[in-house]
């Protein structure tokens, strides 16, 4: 039997030698006309491209640009609209219709927070649209993005419903200048001054000092007691054979006084009228006095008027009755025991007027002993 090398030789081809463990192969290196070519490939892609990119690239600079002026008169006609809007609240401050109004500081604040929405909200729309179409210059589909962005908006409207509504509850309130900082609002729910605006929760500080925060969508209507004017109101209950004449005099007096007097002049916003009767009854009456005062301080001017009518009416001998029905005083009321019988003799069992009212017991015999 032969050999594999003999059986080559006989065939006639030469026996290659095999390679060894340790020989490596040798990277094939590029030469100079490789890289010529190269060269002259990407050169030839550059120059069919060149005229696509400049296109491109012009298209989203002038994209880039009409957005960024756009945003820029938007947000300069919006300060206008706002500065505008101040001025004619200060043209009225003068008037009676500026008395009805709030301050200056305040619609400086309304005018600043409704300013900041719209220009966030202008910024937002006109920035959006831009990157839309900078997207679009690329040849990027946009309909499976804005197709996403629809469910998604949709289940975030769904199960973030009271969020959204509490989110333009907010707007709104601002933008109708409802209430603002400072302002004592009853909205239902809870009542005290606010202490801060937000767009989802407003917060208030309750009369014991502590804090509610109130969902803006939960407010169901609000009673501003902090805007125009308060007024102040105080029933005063007299006897009934008081003369309506001295009693009229003396609050005149009292309203007098206190029109005059610091710091009430200021609080006082119109003279303290006598209204007159109010209601008559059996042994009473009540005469109604009012004013209108500052806003929110309604409740300090009745605690004073209080005050001074009561030390009018004891200098003038008026006495001041009160509940329902009044009260006489106690020299005028008649002894309620005057009227009662003395107890009876008869009530004590032990006495000799009962012992002869009581009937005789009869005894029987004993029977005969057998």
């Amino acid at each position: 039997m032969s050999s594999l090398p003999a059986l080559l030789v006989a065939a006639g081809a030469s026996p290659s030698p095999s390679p060894s463990p340790s020989q490596s192969v040798t990277p094939a290196v590029p030469t100079l006309q490789d890289a010529q070519e190269s060269a002259t490939n990407a050169a030839s892609w550059v120059e069919q491209n060149w005229s696509t990119w400049l296109a491109m690239g012009l298209r989203i600079l002038l994209i880039v640009i009409v957005a960024v002026a756009l945003r820029a008169a938007v947000r300069r006609a919006i300060t206008q609209l706002i500065d505008r809007m101040g001025r004619t609240a200060q043209a009225v401050d003068g008037t009676a219709l500026g008395g009805l109004l709030v301050n200056a500081e305040r619609r400086r604040q309304r005018s600043a927070a409704i300013g900041s929405v719209l220009r966030s909200v202008a910024s937002f729309l006109i920035l959006g649209t831009a990157a839309l179409m900078v997207l679009s210059t690329f040849e990027i589909n946009l309909a499976p993005l804005l197709a996403s962005a629809g469910v998604a908006g949709v289940a975030i409207g769904f199960g973030a419903r009271n969020l959204v509504t509490d989110f333009l509850s907010g707007v709104f309130m601002i933008l109708e200048d409802q209430y603002g900082v400072g302002d004592v609002i009853d909205a239902g729910v809870a009542t005290g001054e606010v202490i801060e605006v937000g767009l989802r929760v407003t917060k208030l500080r309750g009369d014991s000092g502590e804090i509610w925060y109130v969902r803006n969508g939960e407010v169901k209507r609000i009673g501003n007691l902090s805007q125009g004017w308060a007024t102040a109101g105080v029933d005063v209950t007299v006897r009934a054979s008081e003369d309506l004449d001295r009693v009229k005099a003396t609050l005149d007096e009292v309203a007098r006084k206190m029109s005059r007097e610091e710091p009430w002049n200021e609080l006082l916003w119109g003279q303290v009228e006598v209204l007159g009767l109010d209601s008559v009854l059996i042994d009473s009456m009540v005469v109604r006095v009012s004013a209108k005062t500052m806003p929110g301080k309604s409740v300090t001017v009745e605690r004073e008027l209080r005050w001074r009518i009561k030390r009018a009416f004891d200098a003038a001998s008026i006495r001041i009755v009160g509940g329902a029905t009044a009260v006489e005083d106690a020299e005028d009321t008649p002894d309620p025991t005057a009227t009662v019988a003395a107890p009876s003799v008869y009530s004590n069992a032990d006495s000799p007027q009962s012992a002869a009212a009581s009937p005789i017991v009869t005894q029987r015999p004993a029977p005969p002993a057998k």
